[in-house]
């Protein structure tokens, strides 16, 4: 992986480790007080780990297929919570990584998905061939 690959894997894992302590601080600290948005927030956490892993390893088709359905999941997260969030405010009334579209992330969580699907499309794995005839074994 290279060039843009190698930043939109950068981006992803220091989203993973901002959502993961972010969401770890809430929970400990004060769950009790925004159960919704702390678990949101815990959820977004592990979808940017499983993004970023399958990225990383998306030359095999079947992460190829893990980092399409995580970034998809992130990208109907992102708009629902945050379209909840300005719809329903007292459902977040404590932020979670993706309320407002992100926008204690300055909008990251929001412009992310669409970059990943777009690396995705332009990055598809090579098709393995298969030969026609299997190779016979001389002994």
């Amino acid at each position: 992986m290279t060039g843009i690959g190698r930043v939109l894997v950068i981006v992803y894992g220091i989203m993973a480790l901002a959502a993961t302590g972010r969401s770890f601080v809430q929970i400990v600290e004060r769950y009790d007080e925004a159960p919704l948005a702390y678990t949101l927030s815990a959820l977004s956490a592990v979808v940017y780990i499983v993004a970023t892993l399958a990225l990383i390893f998306a030359g095999s088709r079947a992460w190829y297929v893990v980092a399409w359905i995580a970034i998809v999941f992130e990208l109907v997260g992102v708009l629902v919570v945050g379209t909840l969030s300005l719809v329903l405010p007292e459902l977040f009334a404590h932020p979670s990584v993706w309320s407002w579209f992100g926008l204690g992330y300055l909008f990251v969580p929001l412009v992310l998905p669409f970059f990943g699907l777009w690396w995705l499309l332009t990055h598809r794995p090579a098709a393995r061939t298969v030969d026609a005839e299997p190779a016979v074994a001389s002994s």
